[in-house]
């Protein structure tokens, strides 16, 4: 994967985003695009050599448009700056999302603001058994790699249904179960970035499965 030609291609982007430069670089775009489905389709393979629960998600399946979606952001540039893609993907589970940036770089897995129901269910799990949550969150590598849950928007009091003084409040306050790891863009350009990928992937994994399994409980 040339990550240098797609930094340069975000970076022109970036200076002249707009619809008339994209059609003018079109097949420097493809160029991008196609070699960034390449390298997912690796990575594909790599996580699922690691994971033996893995969800088989070719780089087509995963990535992510490069347009911004005006309709409910009308301030938003036309493009994104990043390329980013989802990988695990399995239906109705949170998948594990890699970005890479302009400026920055994310791996992140959860569930952003989850609807009504999907967040119920999470709800559910850690009022029956947030202790084990609470063990994956707060042992030593995962707050070395995340420092804790991404921080979103709470509810000011407890959730219908629970007290305030409730023992796992502190989540169940919480809209968004996710984590993030963010490094700097010239990381991706170093011949450890993939074994970074999979050292991240491996230590988000206990936290995701511990979502999903609340989530296709039925």
């Amino acid at each position: 994967m040339d990550f240098k030609n797609l930094v340069e291609f975000l970076k022109a982007l970036n200076t002249n985003n707009s619809k008339e430069w994209m059609d003018a670089n079109r097949k420097w775009y493809k160029e991008v695009r196609d070699d960034f489905i390449g390298w997912l389709d690796h990575m594909n393979l790599s996580l699922a050599e690691i994971d033996a629960e893995y969800f088989d998600t070719p780089g087509k399946k995963g990535i992510n448009r490069i347009n911004n979606n005006l309709m409910f952001h009308p301030n938003k540039p036309v493009y994104k700056d990043h390329f980013g893609a989802g990988l695990d993907k399995r239906p109705l589970t949170g998948d594990f999302y890699i970005e890479i940036g302009i400026e920055r770089c994310i791996m992140a897995g959860g569930f952003w603001r989850p609807d009504a129901a999907t967040l119920k269910s999470i709800r559910d799990a850690i009022d029956y058994d947030g202790e084990n949550l609470k063990k994956i969150v707060e042992k030593r590598s995962f707050k070395n790699t995340f420092g804790g849950l991404y921080e979103d928007v709470k509810l000011v009091k407890a959730p219908k249904g629970y007290s305030n003084d409730h023992k796992y409040i502190d989540f169940l306050r919480n809209k968004t179960f996710a984590v993030a790891h963010e490094f700097a863009t010239d990381e991706v350009f170093r011949g450890d970035f993939e074994k970074k990928i999979i050292n991240v992937y491996k230590e988000m994994l206990p936290f995701r499965r511990y979502l999903n399994k609340a989530v296709t409980v039925v």
